[in-house]
């Protein structure tokens, strides 16, 4: 078996171990009281005493999806600008892969970046032309 494929069956057996144990230590060790207020259905905070086929407002979910779109752009954009800063007479970041010859210029890397800008501007004039951060 090739030495460099271990640490990774390691980790399935890890995840898959700890996984289990967690399952099972929750059926074990967990309270097993049933009573009719427990067995009752209960939905988003509320208890659910109307028709499931009813209209409901959906700005929550809008909310939701605004916030994943602009709060996930830091997971992007915080790696790219510390790649991009220039190192202390060390080559490191982007620089270093411009000098393994693993991208053509600092440049491309830049305006890969600002083309993810730009679409989280019209992600931002999509939300605000629909009226997402209208509080009402």
């Amino acid at each position: 078996m090739d030495t460099s494929i271990i640490p990774l069956f390691l980790f399935l057996i890890f995840a898959l171990g700890m996984s289990l144990v967690m399952v099972f230590s929750g059926r074990v060790l967990g309270p097993r009281r049933h009573s009719a207020v427990k067995e009752m259905p209960y939905e988003s905070g509320m208890d659910p005493i109307h028709d499931t086929h009813r209209r409901f407002d959906v700005r929550f979910h809008l909310v939701a999806i605004a916030f994943l779109v602009f709060d996930v752009e830091l997971l992007f954009l915080y790696p790219w600008a510390v790649a991009a800063k220039r190192g202390d007479g060390e080559i490191r970041g982007i620089d270093a892969a411009v000098a393994d010859g693993l991208i053509s210029s600092r440049y491309l890397v830049f305006a890969g970046a600002m083309a993810f800008l730009v679409l989280l501007v019209i992600g931002f004039i999509y939300d605000w032309r629909k009226g997402l951060f209208r509080w009402r």
